[in-house]
């Protein structure tokens, strides 16, 4: 789950960490008070939405200008002016679609003297099975640019169940913090991995992460994602969801637990167990086509649920054909049958369907697709199944 800069802002305050002050805009009425709020002489504007990339961004409305997500105002009126101009407005950046996404939320924030700009992250490295810190001087800047251009600028530090002075020690290093930069580093460093720790983190981004004219540091941006298992450890975290910057599908699949993310492809998928939704992905792409969904529907589903499943895909109207691709440990093959059948009936499917059932009844389930007389394509085996739905949705 994400959340919006000001939000991470505050959970990362709670853990000592220094932020500038500010005041979220969650309406027009809001932006006087948020204004008057601050002192200025500079004020921030901040568009937020779950996208980066926002300060280089342009909205698509013309009054909106392109000017960017992120503005600085010298005075309140001019500040005003910025906040009436994005709230409400589509701001496309490179991580959302064409089409943008809307600013519902604004955050306007105390402006700041900043000397250099510093990047710092802390996730799971897979390779070392660790929690790990990654930290680069190149702060402000697109960090894989930076990992491709000059790999020796990042430090990539794993670290144990705590952050020890050496590891501290070590980031400082890596930034260059000297005097009262690195004092608020060897305190900062611990308290953002203990943030992370204890919040279920996968995520924390600091970019950029100041040195300001006085030498001392600042969170100028924080980028937060949290472990969606581990959310019912954090009903505070929870209450910061932001249901209208998800997909209306993705949020109706999360209500039947179903793992469903939007992809932009022409093919629905549906599969029991990650793995094998990324080998199915994988072979569509082998023969030409693009998925247009990961949905994977667990290893324990009813009918009903596979039906939910079934339907939350046929909502994406890029949707050409759908690939069901289902091997039967805990789940029964008839039962997914029955699913699916249930779902067809029901949103009176109207694209192409291929269906491979392997393992537990699966004889019992590909007898009940062939009695059902609906215009389902069989398939033997993974390579089957894709070469049919790749042909069937290029012949429609």
């Amino acid at each position: 789950m994400n959340i919006h800069e000001y939000q991470a802002k505050a959970v990362l305050k709670s853990f000592g960490a220094p932020v500038a002050t500010g005041a979220p805009v969650l309406t027009e009425d809001d932006i006087e008070a948020a204004i008057d709020s601050l002192p200025g002489p500079l004020w921030v504007v901040k568009s937020q939405i779950h996208a980066g990339g926002r300060g280089k961004g342009r909205f698509i409305e013309s009054e909106a200008g392109e000017k960017g997500g992120v503005r600085l105002a010298f005075s309140k009126e001019e500040a005003r002016q910025h906040a009436e101009a994005m709230l409400g407005h589509h701001l496309v950046t490179a991580q959302t679609s064409a089409e943008g996404k809307q600013v519902n939320r604004l955050y306007i924030e105390d402006g700041a003297d900043i000397d250099r700009e510093l990047y710092l992250s802390i996730l799971v490295d897979r390779g070392t099975g660790q929690v790990a810190f990654v930290a680069s001087t190149e702060g402000g800047m697109d960090i894989e640019q930076v990992a491709h251009e000059t790999p020796e600028k990042i430090l990539t530090l794993p670290v144990g169940a705590s952050v020890s002075e050496e590891d501290a020690a070590a980031l400082c290093d890596a930034l260059r913090l000297e005097g009262t930069a690195r004092q608020d580093g060897m305190s900062l460093f611990p308290n953002l991995y203990r943030a992370f720790t204890e919040k279920d983190m996968s995520m924390l981004e600091i970019n950029p992460l100041i040195v300001m004219t006085d030498n001392h540091l600042r969170v100028l941006d924080a980028k937060v994602s949290f472990d969606g298992n581990a959310l019912f450890r954090h009903p505070d975290i929870l209450e910061l969801r932001d249901t209208t910057e998800e997909d209306e599908k993705e949020i109706e699949a999360s209500e039947w637990d179903l793992a469903y993310i939007a992809l932009d492809g022409t093919i629905g998928c549906m599969v029991n167990g990650a793995g094998l939704a990324m080998a199915t992905m994988d072979i569509i792409k082998l023969y030409g086509e693009e998925p247009a969904n990961f949905c994977d529907v667990g290893g324990g589903a009813d009918a009903a649920k596979v039906a939910a499943a079934f339907k939350i895909i046929m909502k994406d109207p890029n949707v050409k054909g759908i690939l069901v691709n289902i091997f039967g440990g805990i789940m029964k093959c008839d039962v997914i049958a029955e699913g699916v059948i249930q779902a067809v009936k029901e949103t009176n499917l109207s694209v192409p369907l291929v269906v491979r059932l392997e393992g537990t009844n699966v004889d019992q389930g590909k007898a009940i697709l062939a009695g059902s007389d609906l215009n389902i394509i069989p398939a033997d085996d993974l390579d089957d199944a894709a070469q049919k739905i790749v042909a069937a949705v290029k012949g429609a």
